[in-house]
């Protein structure tokens, strides 16, 4: 069966509700302040084309996250694929990435974890996230076991725990990120 093509008005309309709920979470303190009307009346439709579209606000908030980790599941693929790196510094180079993420886009993170969507462990971007972080320490010499090694690295960049380290103990963003490079240090040992 072939797969329906999107109405342009269709297509624009869910742009510009991403777009919205996007920038919304973006400007927030509060991901739980914005509300379904707030994003709905940003982007210029009703709130029933938001609940026709994407379900729910779970729904709405994964969308968002799927359509900014896009350019990134890019990007790294694409840095994955250039040679002259070892395998611990393609997994440095991994769990550095996804932290900046999580810090850029922590109110959005903190959204979906609150709008009740599912076990972090089964969202999609974390098996993707999982499984190229297990790939490259399958290959580091002295890794025993890079499945669990690779899920311990990503509970050390958890969402949660980024918004807590940066907003609530005032942690930089580099100090952060240099803590991680010598926790990984720690993990791996000295390389």
């Amino acid at each position: 069966m072939a797969q329906r093509t999107e109405r342009a008005d269709a297509l624009r309309n869910r742009e510009a509700v991403l777009a919205a709920a996007d920038a919304l979470f973006a400007a927030s303190s509060s991901p739980q302040s914005v509300s379904m009307d707030d994003i709905a009346a940003a982007a210029g439709v009703g709130k029933g084309t938001l609940f026709r579209r994407f379900g729910d606000r779970a729904g709405l908030i994964s969308a968002v996250i799927a359509s900014r980790l896009e350019p990134l599941r890019h990007a790294v693929r694409e840095a994955q694929e250039r040679a002259g790196s070892s395998p611990r510094q393609r997994v440095l180079d991994l769990l550095d990435t996804s932290l900046r993420f999580k810090i850029e886009n922590r109110n959005l993170m903190s959204a979906a974890e609150d709008a009740g969507l599912s076990s972090p462990y089964q969202a999609e971007h974390y098996g993707w996230w999982h499984d190229m972080l297990r790939t490259e320490l399958a290959r580091t010499p002295g890794v025993h076991d890079a499945d669990f090694t690779a899920h311990a690295l990503l509970a050390a960049i958890r969402a949660d725990l980024v918004a807590h380290l940066v907003d609530e103990q005032r942690m930089q963003p580099d100090r952060l990120r240099a803590s991680l490079a010598a926790y990984l240090d720690n993990v791996l040992g000295a390389g």
